[in-house]
Formats: structure tokens, sequence, C-alpha cells
């Protein structure tokens, strides 16, 4: 493993290799934020002893799309192998989908009414020590879901806002456009996009030219704190079938395909190979 890096510099790459390629303007709000975003939020999940929650789940046309999911069932494995309680927080479909090979809790779907009660709730019952929302519609300052086209959403949406915004312990959101959880850190600095942005904060925004590598970057920090390589095992295609066969869609195209945001599979996987050798795991011979 590379010792020569820093913590905070191997952020820093870390950061920059997930906005590189920069098809919806994340390089412009990374720009707006503070360095070593994925370091920070890395030390949330390495310090939680008990129970992570993964909101994420993006409705499209009655299903569900494939950037999210893709990505928080690599980081529930992951945080399952380290002795931690992830739950998968989402509504239907996806919870059904997902619910009898993982630990779920269900959202109750198009109910913002009572969404603030519910999440209080919730969150006393569980009693999480950090909250992730990876790809989660979220709230703008019309209190309604758009997606990236301009369309309401909200029918088909459960909320996951006020568990981030209400959680007794650290937050986190991942998102690559503007609409997602956790964007309200930089909404004053969406006018340059072409989105409704979301206005639901949290402690730590995780930007991504796709919201489920941001994922693999968390994990590259836990390979490096518990000297495994965790990233080893995680094979984006492998997701992507399991949940094509459940129904999912891209979130671009809108086709049941094996794909996330239009990009074919081998881009998570080429970035999981380059944070593998970028934590010293393998060198590009071994790959």
């Amino acid at each position: 493993m590379s010792a020569s890096l820093s913590d905070a510099a191997l952020s820093q790459q870390i950061e920059t290799m997930m906005v590189e390629q920069n098809p919806r303007g994340m390089q412009h709000l990374y720009a707006k934020q503070l360095t070593g975003t994925y370091l920070r939020a890395a030390k949330h999940l390495h310090q939680a002893q008990g129970i992570v929650l993964i909101g994420t789940g993006f409705a499209v046309n009655n299903t569900f799309e494939t950037d999210g999911p893709v990505g928080a069932i690599a980081l529930y494995k992951v945080l399952e192998k380290l002795g931690k309680q992830p739950i998968l927080v989402t509504g239907n479909p996806l919870y059904s989908a997902l619910k009898n090979d993982f630990n779920c809790f269900e959202l109750p779907i198009n109910s913002i009414d009572n969404a603030h009660t519910f999440s209080i709730k919730a969150l006393e019952q569980l009693k999480p020590d950090c909250v992730l929302s990876i790809e989660r519609p979220g709230l703008n300052e019309h209190q309604r879901y758009y997606n990236m086209r301009g369309i309401d959403i909200s029918e088909h949406c459960g909320c996951f806002d006020f568990f981030v915004t209400e959680a007794p312990c650290p937050t986190i959101a991942i998102g690559d456009g503007g609409n997602e959880i956790g964007m309200g850190n930089l909404a004053q600095h969406m006018q340059a996009l072409n989105i409704t942005p979301c206005l639901t904060p949290c402690d730590e925004l995780l930007l991504a030219d796709v919201s489920n590598w941001a994922a693999y970057g968390l994990i590259a920090f836990l390979s490096r704190w518990y000297n495994t390589d965790l990233l080893a095992d995680i094979e984006p295609l492998n997701i992507l079938h399991y949940l094509s066969e459940r129904g999912s869609v891209d979130g671009v195209t809108h086709k049941n395909e094996l794909t996330e945001d239009g990009l074919h599979a081998m881009h998570g996987q080429q970035l999981i190979t380059r944070l593998r050798q970028l934590g010293g795991f393998t060198t590009e011979n071994e790959v």
C-alpha cells in the first residue's frame, strides 16, 4: 500500500478523479467546495460502530434507475464485511426488489405531508451512527421533487430528506446533477446549471460524474484504514445484472440495460482499478 500519499492528498486525487468527465457541470460545483470532502465523509463511516442508513433510489417511469443502487449495494456489502450494520432505505418498487437480499427500511411513497414526523420516529427507532444518501431526489424550493428533465416526479417519490436534516448523527450525501439530497449545500452556485436545485443540505456533500462512483471513493479510504483491498470484489456489471433482472432502467436512456447514466459499466470498473492502484493494492501490471 502506498505510504507516500497522505489521507488529504488521496482525498484530493479522488475528488478530482470523480468529476473529471464533467457531463453535468460538477467541476463547477466542486470548485466551490472545501477540499477533503471524501476524507471527511469516509471518517464518518469509519467511526460508525452500529447502524448506517443508506438512502437510495431515484424514480424513473414507475421503476428505479441504476445510478444510486449500484453504489449503495457495494457500500452495504463493504460495511457489512467490516462489522457495521447497514440498512438500505428506499421506497417501492426498489424496496420490494431488494428486501429479500438486504436489510431494508421502507419509505412510504408520495407522503411529503407526513414525512417529517415519520422520519423523526424512524430515526428514534433505528438510532443510526451515520446517515448517507446516494442519488436520492431532494426537495426543491416548492417542496417538490423534479428530475433532470424538469418533470415533477413527487407522486413517485418517498421522502428521505428529513432523515438527513433531522439525523442526530453525521450525514453524507452524494449527487451528480444538482437535484439530489445534499445539493442544498451548493444551491446558490447552480444558476449556470440546467436544473431545478434541491435545497436539502447535509454535513458532507460528495460530488461525482456518476453517483455510484462516489461509493468507490469512500471504500478506497476504508480499504486504506483497514489495510484490506475492499474494492477487489466489487464488480458493477454484476450488480447491474442483479438490478436489471428486477426492472431497473438507466436514468438517462430510460432503458433496461446494463449502464449507469448512459455509460457502460466498464467506466465504473476502470475507476475501481485506478482507485486500487492509488491505494497501492495493485499495480498496472497486475490488472
